[in-house]
């Protein structure tokens, strides 16, 4: 008896998107990444590596092209649909981190299970011990987003990425505001966390030497020439 072919957990076919405006645009012509691979994607500003972050967990719809996430054509589904999908299987760390100032940190970081529909005391269970793994003590979940320092938002952000344990995570520069130390905790907590939930990561970055923490990489150049992650 033969195995049943494993879905890919991200798969790109011609993808394009672009700005009429300016006549930037994207062009991928093909990508897929295993279930439980870590991917570090590097290019330049204006490179188009958050334009490809937005495709992939739906938040933009391609031109043309076909885009899939756990064997779900993104491409083909409506708005509410790719929210939905976002809310329960992709967890993301925007650039501007998206965190709402006059809620808690605990709240903010809350917010995620909630979109995703799971259970309220199960999830802050969960929420406290991802908080206090990235080194977010007790002392400042009650206080609001706005009055933490840029690096503490960018934990909680990926706690709250975290949180629903998503299939797929993808972060968009999260250790631009972290020092050294901090940042090297913070890769290790999200990657082993991405571990043990089998998640698929996509991480950009410009800063190359993250890319000593991930298997695969790729560069936005070569992504528009197809080549494959190594």
């Amino acid at each position: 008896m033969t195995d049943k072919p494993k879905i890919p957990a991200i798969e790109l076919k011609q993808l394009q998107f672009y700005y009429l405006a300016n006549g930037w645009q994207l062009n991928v012509p093909e990508l897929s990444l295993r279930v439980g691979q870590h991917l570090f994607v590097r290019g330049a500003s204006g490179s188009g590596k958050t334009t490809l972050l937005n495709l992939l967990c739906g938040i933009t719809k391609p031109v043309s092209g076909e885009l899939y996430v756990s064997g779900q054509a993104l491409h083909r589904l409506s708005s509410s649909a790719r929210d939905s999908l976002r809310a329960k299987y992709i967890g993301v760390v925007f650039q501007q981190l998206n965190l709402i100032p006059y809620l808690s940190v605990l709240d903010n970081t809350l917010l995620s299970s909630h979109f995703a529909g799971q259970n309220k005391a199960d999830a802050t269970v969960r929420a406290k011990v991802l908080l206090q793994r990235l080194g977010l003590e007790s002392t400042i979940w009650h206080q609001k987003a706005a009055a933490i320092s840029v690096g503490q938002q960018q934990r909680v952000a990926i706690a709250r990425a975290l949180l629903p344990k998503p299939t797929l995570l993808i972060a968009d520069e999260p250790t631009s505001a972290l020092d050294s130390d901090n940042r090297d905790a913070f890769m290790k907590v999200m990657l082993a966390e991405a571990d043990s939930n089998g998640c698929t990561v996509i991480f950009v970055s410009h800063d190359q030497s993250l890319a000593q923490y991930f298997a695969y990489q790729l560069t936005m150049q070569n992504l528009a020439l197809g080549v494959q992650p190594c």
